[in-house]
């Protein structure tokens, strides 16, 4: 039986929360202004090794302009973006933030409205502060560690859920396509008579199952930037995330599933039949 998360995880100081919610949430909202005024009109994407792999000129400058921020606001704290990679002393320093400007710019680039701004502040216990901006629908997500989760100031809790029939369960592509193993997990969720869903952004899809629209999502791998603002939601929120062991972990090495904690056994039984 999966279990509630055991993490005892490092107290924080509130003022740091508190500093850095706010400062996240500014961020967030000069992202959604940015991202909707563009979408879909002339962005040049830039191919890198992989067609679901792009960047735009809106990453490169929502970065520059969420790294200045973040240097002058908090300048003892390093920042690992998707695009710039990390500041120097990241992989060792106390606390790090982690951002992606534009999680989804397959769609962004297409005007497809489903994509995302990510950011969060990390320690070595996971996610202290996480926030999401949900462009589209006008909607701010936001999380601190102990302090619950939010939408637009909204509090959030999740409802668990007895069993997956007519839930939806979200996953991604991988850089490469389609992960070992997906076709079987879809026909597992089919059996359940669960439906599941690629919708391209790998943050909205964990924000999914904080928000209480989706049972589960699983990702066969990740990049931290994309997903440490939401786990942050789906922790707070009171979901479960495991790694494809069923091992308790916020933030784990190559792969994770968040749940509602009542169908966690189950969607984690799918994806580990699926791949062997």
């Amino acid at each position: 039986m999966t279990l509630l998360s055991s993490r005892a995880p490092q107290p924080v100081e509130p003022g740091l929360l508190s500093r850095a919610l706010e400062v996240a949430g500014r961020l967030a909202n000069d992202a959604t202004d940015v991202i909707t005024a563009t979408a879909g009109r002339g962005a040049q994407p830039d191919p890198r090794d992989s067609p679901f792999d792009w960047v735009t000129d809106t990453d490169r400058i929502l970065e520059r302009h969420t790294r200045r921020v973040l240097t002058a606001e908090f300048p003892g704290i390093p920042v690992v973006g998707g695009e710039f990679g990390a500041d120097h002393g990241a992989d060792v320093a106390k606390y790090r933030w982690v951002v992606d400007p534009v999680d989804g710019t397959a769609n962004y680039v297409a005007g497809v409205p489903w994509c995302a701004y990510s950011l969060a502040l990390i320690d070595a216990s996971g996610p202290v502060v996480g926030v999401v901006a949900d462009p589209y629908r006008a909607q701010i997500y936001a999380a601190a560690r102990g302090r619950g989760a939010r939408a637009n100031g909204k509090p959030i809790t999740l409802t668990d859920r007895r069993g997956t029939a007519g839930a939806i369960v979200c996953t991604e592509l991988t850089r490469k396509g389609v992960w070992p193993g997906m076709g079987q997990f879809i026909e597992r969720a089919a059996a359940a008579h669960a439906g599941v869903r690629v919708l391209g952004s790998a943050a909205l899809a964990i924000a999914q199952v904080a928000l209480g629209h989706a049972a589960a999502a699983v990702l066969h791998s990740y990049r931290e930037w994309d997903v440490a603002g939401s786990v942050a939601l789906a922790i707070e929120a009171g979901a479960v995330v495991l790694d494809r062991h069923g091992e308790d972990a916020a933030l784990p090495v190559d792969a994770l599933l968040v749940a509602a904690p009542g169908v966690a056994d189950e969607v984690l039984g799918w994806w580990q039949e699926s791949v062997g």
